[in-house]
């Protein structure tokens, strides 16, 4: 599986060094593990003597993408998402750019010749336990050049990020990037009975990279519409700052704030049910943080007592009309999170329950939304505002037939 996905990068950097522009435009997501992917291939790319054009978002928006796609010659890189929806980019792209996909979430075959999907998906590799994007970003720099193996630890970050372990541990692709940090003396891993730590060295004390990773998210989600992206990079690439630091602790009020009053509101009366669905609406109550802090909010409290255990948790977000360093962009949409608490949760794992991955996305494309980056456990789609009750009642219709063909 991992040979072939190896090969498969290896005719895509043979692509890319034949290519004629020396200018690569970078999409990168805004959690842990999209912007230590934005970083892996910032260095990568700048070690090919690249010029750089990187931009942060928290989802590859249709409008958006129709703007990108209207240029020609150029080398156009996605990671953390656009797995799933290579096809449209084919359709869109006609043979005109360079484009190249390293996501690592449920993907798509791509359609044009041009469009590398380099999703590990496609290879047999589970994006939510194998392989992060940090990791497959990892893997293609070190495709293109074998001194880029130097950024292992860059990638551990993303997967300690992502949160995907086996007991406890980084497996498979994962793992093998954290050991390869190990070797190289930037990280350290210590075992416990829960499973395993993972240090980043420093040269004051070791940083728990778990802790790392929060901050990130803290930068790129909360801070999303303020710069706290390139800020993530920077960290990724050159350590914790003061300014960092400074930044991270007033984001991480600012969503403690706006988190315990949704809680309460929740509390009070703010959570509607379905029979299979427990759904809530911040609408801009989270502004100006980023929509990520949906999803956000939901894992943090997926098994609060506030939320029933055997219910599927969505919560919604007014998504902004303004991309961070692109401009105005009219989307008139909202956000959709969810998650599964721990008893649903085990469910899914075992196959008993359906995942998040094989109703959203489905529900969303029936009620004319627009869905990629989707797990098992934790997934994410767009659609019309408005259309919010309609499409928790599609997935409760969708799920009710399922229960019932099962009995």
């Amino acid at each position: 599986m991992t040979q072939q996905l190896i090969e498969a990068m290896t005719v895509a950097s043979e692509a890319v060094r034949k290519w004629p522009a020396k200018k690569v435009h970078i999409f990168h997501h805004n959690d842990a593990d999209g912007l230590s992917s934005g970083a892996i291939l910032t260095r990568a790319f700048e070690r090919q003597e690249f010029e750089i054009k990187r931009l942060c978002l928290e989802k590859p928006y249709p409008q958006l993408l129709k703007k990108v796609f209207e240029d020609k010659g150029a080398l156009i890189v996605f990671t953390d998402m656009a797995g799933r929806i290579a096809p449209l980019i084919s359709d869109l792209n006609r043979g005109r750019n360079l484009t190249l996909i390293l996501d690592h979430h449920v993907a798509h075959p791509a359609t044009d010749p041009l469009v590398y999907n380099l999703d590990p998906d496609l290879f047999g590799l589970k994006g939510d336990r194998d392989i992060s994007a940090s990791t497959t970003c990892y893997l293609f720099a070190r495709t293109m050049d074998p001194a880029n193996c130097d950024l292992a630890h860059i990638a551990a970050i993303g997967a300690v990020g992502d949160g995907f372990f086996v007991d406890g541990r980084l497996v498979s692709e994962n793992r093998e990037a954290a050991f390869e940090a190990t070797r190289q003396g930037k990280l350290k891993i210590t075992a416990d009975a829960t499973g395993e730590q993972y240090y980043l060295k420093s040269s004051n004390q070791p940083i728990l990279l778990e802790a790392l990773a929060r901050e990130l998210d803290i930068l790129g989600a909360a801070g999303y519409l303020e710069g706290g992206p390139e800020v993530g990079i920077r960290v990724c690439l050159e350590g914790k700052s003061v300014n960092s630091d400074r930044m991270a602790a007033r984001l991480k009020e600012i969503k403690e704030k706006a988190f315990n009053a949704e809680i309460l509101r929740i509390k009070q009366g703010g959570l509607q049910k379905t029979s299979h669905i427990q759904w809530f609406h911040v609408r801009d109550r989270f502004a100006p943080m980023g929509v990520k802090m949906i999803g956000v909010f939901c894992e943090a409290n997926k098994n609060a007592g506030f939320f029933d255990s055997d219910k599927y948790i969505a919560g919604f977000q007014m998504i902004p009309d303004k991309i961070p360093r692109y401009g105005h962009l009219t989307l008139q949409a909202v956000n959709i999170s969810m998650r599964a608490p721990a008893p649903l949760e085990d469910k899914i794992k075992k196959g008993i329950a359906r995942a998040l991955n094989t109703f959203l996305p489905e529900a969303t494309d029936r009620m004319g939304g627009f869905s990629d980056a989707c797990h098992r456990l934790a997934a994410a789609t767009m659609i019309a505002i408005g259309k919010e009750e309609d499409l928790i009642r599609k997935m409760n219709e969708m799920l009710f037939e399922q229960e019932t063909a099962s009995e």
